[in-house]
């Protein structure tokens, strides 16, 4: 389907359309988000399936299945990384979406009881955090370095694109699959976009990668032991630790929006559940801002683009207090989009030329977890602190919390970053 690898003169996503491994990979990334954004979907249509236990109201039901859903991103997130460092990434890649697959059916086919579909849902949710530090790490196994940026940056697009599309199209697929194939189909649905991606992982050679593994396999796996390794090293590599704060200042931001934006649609006299058109325009602007960096990220080269970022952010943040046209709105949405891609892409790049391999799956599942809280804390406190200070005074103090994060991290490795992006 693709040239085994890219020219080396070749930069960009140019570089990576030749690269068959690499496609192979974003393709497999493509149809699992799918299938874990459809998914989320699939979730709150099945209650309806299910009668409530004695002495749980259905209110209680969506509550709790939330639950099941989000917590192990918050116990699990780093456990993933440290089987990535002791495991085959094709291994982990592949078993995590046929174990999904097989999971989906399950819930097919199983009677239709709360607690198992509980389970059933802790236990999906759990192997998406295997899978996501695995495809990470994957990348520096599967790129030139030289390509890094514009690797992050189709990661990132296709991160968000999934979001959007997922959302979007989840209902009306599983509507049709429920509708015109009968009972089961949808669980069919969401079970074959994960076996698809299982599918499009197994040709990808990662080479030497799989002989360091099966060093690694013999040595005993000591996942306390590890986390406590990865965080020292953490604490020692203060640029890849700053990488990291600016990755969770931005999906803090994010998380905060999504409690925002439902009132922010209310001020534009939108439906509270038409809020979602806020977050679309900012995922949009995201990949436009990824597609930006992908493309033209070496003429950028020893420009402040994290700052930029972060300032683009601030400005957008504080605008929305003084904004009344739906359009501007959506407009600054996007641009607000553009200045996380600025951050984000930046900063994944950074660390994934800066960790060594041997400590890949421990960094990357350390990230996945603490990016987890980030989007998972801001959505308990946002809504409280709104109703306490009031949409405008919130908006305003994230704008001064962004802009202060982005110039104090700049000024601490402006040297050091302006070597790497």
């Amino acid at each position: 389907m693709f040239p085994t690898e890219p020219a080396a003169v070749n930069k960009g996503f140019s570089a990576l359309l030749k690269n068959r491994n690499f496609m192979l990979l974003w393709m497999g990334q493509l149809l699992s988000q799918l299938g874990d954004k459809i998914f989320f979907v699939l979730m709150v249509a099945l209650l309806e399936n299910y009668p409530p236990p004695p002495g749980l109201a259905a209110n209680s039901m969506y509550s709790i299945l939330m639950l099941a859903f989000t917590l192990p991103a918050i116990l699990f997130g780093s456990a993933g990384g440290i089987f990535v460092d002791r495991v085959s990434k094709k291994l982990i890649l592949v078993g995590a979406n046929v174990l999904q697959t097989f999971l989906m059916l399950l819930i097919a086919f199983l009677p239709r009881q709360f607690f198992i579909l509980l389970i059933l849902t802790f236990a999906i949710s759990t192997l998406a955090q295997f899978f996501a530090p695995a495809e990470q790490a994957a990348i520096p196994v599967l790129v030139r370095k030289e390509n890094f940026m514009a690797a992050n940056a189709l990661y990132s697009s296709t991160m968000m694109g999934a979001l959007i599309v997922g959302f979007a199209i989840g209902e009306p697929i599983l509507t049709f699959a429920k509708n015109f194939l009968g009972q089961g189909s949808q669980e069919i649905v969401v079970g074959g976009l994960y076996l698809l991606s299982a599918l499009a992982v197994q040709p990808i050679n990662f080479g030497s990668e799989n002989k360091l593994s099966g060093d690694n396999l013999r040595t005993e796996i000591n996942p306390w032991t590890d986390f406590k390794v990865g965080l020292g090293y953490l604490t020692k590599n203060r640029l890849i630790l700053n990488a990291m704060l600016q990755l969770t200042t931005l999906y803090c931001v994010f998380a905060a929006l999504m409690v925002l934006t439902i009132r922010l649609a209310a001020d534009f006299g939108l439906k509270e559940k038409q809020f979602g058109f806020f977050l679309a325009a900012a995922g949009v602007g995201m990949v436009f801002g990824a597609a930006i960096l992908g493309h033209w990220g070496d003429k950028l080269h020893h420009k402040p683009v994290p700052l930029i970022g972060f300032l683009i952010m601030s400005l957008v943040l504080g605008l929305f207090t003084f904004t009344h046209n739906l359009f501007l709105a959506l407009g600054l949405s996007a641009f607000l989009g553009i200045g996380a891609a600025l951050i984000g892409v930046p900063m994944q790049t950074l660390i994934q030329q800066r960790t060594p391999p041997t400590m890949h799956g421990k960094v990357f599942g350390f990230q996945n977890h603490i990016v987890n809280i980030a989007l998972s804390a801001p959505l308990a406190i946002t809504g409280p602190l709104t109703d306490i200070l009031g949409l405008r005074t919130v908006l305003v103090g994230m704008s001064i919390v962004v802009a202060t994060v982005g110039i104090w991290a700049w000024k601490n490795t402006r040297g050091v970053l302006q070597d790497v992006i």
